[in-house]
C-alpha cells in the first residue's frame, strides 16, 4: 500500500461532508469517491471536495473500486448492517460511524464479522479525540486524582438537525436518543473508568422538541432530555445529563472525573481543563488550543481530524483499531439499556442486554 491512503465515502450527508473536509486536511489521505443513492447529496459532496470525485449510487459499486483502500461509512444508522454486509466481502479498511448499529442483534452480527475482517475495522467514536477529553483521560489513567470514583458527563445542546428523509426523528431508525446520540458518552464512560458497566438506570422524556412535527401522519418519538446513571463492576459510577433544548449554554459538553485525591474537569468548546487537588489544596486551569482549520472542518471540536490521523496510522502501519467493533457493540448495549430503563422505570442489567434476542428485548419493554 502506498503512503497515500485513498478513501471512499459511503453516505454523502452531513457527517459524510465532515469526513471529506477533515480528510482533505490530512497529509497522506485522498478522498477519491462517494456513494449515495441521493443525487442531491452527491452533488453537495462534490461542492465540498477540492477535486472531482467518482460517484456511485450503490455501495456495491464503490466496494468494487480497486483504487480505494479505505471506506468511511456515514449512512443513516439503521442501514449500517446492510452496508457492511457488502463491505465485509472486501479487504478494505473501514471506519464506521457511530452508533455501530441501532439494534443489539445487528451490532452483535457486525462485531462478529469485524473480528474476521481482513482490514482494519474502526468505529467513529470521535469524542474520544476531543483534546480536553483526551487530556482528562490521560490524567485520570496516570493516577493524578487517585482512584476514580465518579464520572459525570453533561451535554446541553441544540435539537437533532434535519436529515435526509427525516430518518433521525424516529426510534425505529436511530435506536433511540440514548443509542444514536449518547453512544459517544457510554463509550467515554468505559474508556475513562477502564471497567465494564453492570447496571443502568434512566429517567428521561420527550418534553420540548419535535412535538409539533408530523411525518406521514406520525409524530417523532425521540427523547430530548434525561439522566442516566451507570454502575461499574468494581464500584465506580457514572452519570449522563442530556438536554437537547439547551443551546443557550456556555459549553456544549462538560466532563468531571472525581477521585479520592481530587477532580479533573474538561469542557468544550472553550477547551478548558480544570484540575483540583484536595491536599494540599490547589486548583489549576488551562485552556487548550486547536488548529483553526481543523476546528472549522467539523462540529466535533477537531476530533474527527484526530480520529482520522489515528485510523490512517493504524491502516498504514497495520496496527489494531483503537476503537473496535466490540467497543461499538457495548456502547449500543448501554444505550439500549438506558432506553429500556427510561421506558419501564426499572434498573436494567447490561449483560442481559448483550445476550438478548429481539424477543427478549421486546419482553423487557413489556415488563
Amino acid at each position: 500500500m502506498s503512503r497515500t491512503l485513498r478513501y471512499g465515502i459511503v453516505g454523502a450527508g452531513m457527517m459524510g461532508h465532515e469526513h471529506i473536509r477533515n480528510l482533505e486536511l490530512l497529509p497522506g489521505a485522498e478522498v477519491v469517491a462517494i456513494a449515495d443513492p441521493h443525487s442531491e447529496s452527491r452533488w453537495w459532496a462534490q461542492q465540498i471536495a477540492s477535486g472531482p470525485l467518482r460517484e456511485y449510487s450503490d455501495v456495491r459499486e464503490i466496494v468494487e473500486d480497486p483504487e480505494i483502500d479505505a471506506l468511511v461509512v456515514a449512512t443513516p444508522n439503521h442501514t449500517h448492517r446492510q452496508v457492511l454486509e457488502r463491505i465485509f466481502d472486501s479487504d478494505k479498511a473501514v471506519l464506521c460511524e457511530k452508533p455501530l448499529c441501532t439494534t443489539i442483534e445487528d451490532a452483535r452480527w457486525v462485531a462478529d464479522r469485524a473480528r474476521q475482517h481482513a482490514g482494519v475495522f474502526w468505529v467513529g467514536m470521535e469524542y474520544r479525540y476531543m483534546a480536553p477529553i483526551t487530556r482528562l483521560v490521560a490524567d485520570v489513567h496516570a493516577g493524578r486524582i487517585g482512584a476514580l470514583r465518579m464520572l459525570a458527563i453533561r451535554e446541553h445542546r441544540y435539537p437533532f438537525l434535519p436529515k435526509v428523509d427525516d430518518w433521525n426523528r424516529f426510534n425505529r431508525n436511530t435506536g433511540g436518543t440514548f443509542v444514536e446520540k449518547c453512544c459517544h458518552f457510554f463509550d467515554l464512560m468505559r474508556l475513562v473508568v477502564q471497567d465494564e458497566p453492570t447496571r443502568v438506570f434512566a429517567s428521561a422524556g420527550q418534553d420540548v422538541n419535535h412535538l409539533e412535527e408530523a411525518y406521514d401522519g406520525k409524530t417523532p418519538d425521540i427523547l430530548d432530555n434525561g439522566f442516566v446513571t451507570v454502575d461499574f463492576r468494581h464500584g465506580a459510577r457514572a452519570m449522563l445529563d442530556l438536554c437537547m433544548f439547551a443551546e443557550a449554554s456556555e459549553n456544549e459538553q462538560e466532563l468531571v472525573a472525581t477521585g479520592e485525591l481530587g477532580k479533573i474537569q474538561a469542557s468544550m468548546p472553550d477547551g478548558r481543563i480544570v484540575t483540583g487537588i484536595r491536599q494540599p489544596h490547589k486548583v489549576e486551569s488551562e485552556t487548550l488550543t486547536i488548529d483553526p482549520d481543523v476546528l472549522s472542518a467539523g462540529a466535533h471540536f477537531g476530533s474527527t481530524f484526530v480520529a482520522h490521523q489515528n485510523f490512517r496510522r493504524a491502516v498504514i502501519e497495520r496496527r489494531p483499531a483503537a476503537v473496535t467493533a466490540d467497543d461499538g457493540l457495548r456502547a449500543v448495549a448501554m444505550g439500549t439499556a438506558a432506553e429500556i430503563s427510561a421506558s419501564t422505570g426499572r434498573v436494567v442489567d447490561v449483560e442481559e442486554i448483550l445476550d438478548a434476542s429481539p424477543a427478549d428485548l421486546a419482553a423487557l419493554l413489556r415488563d
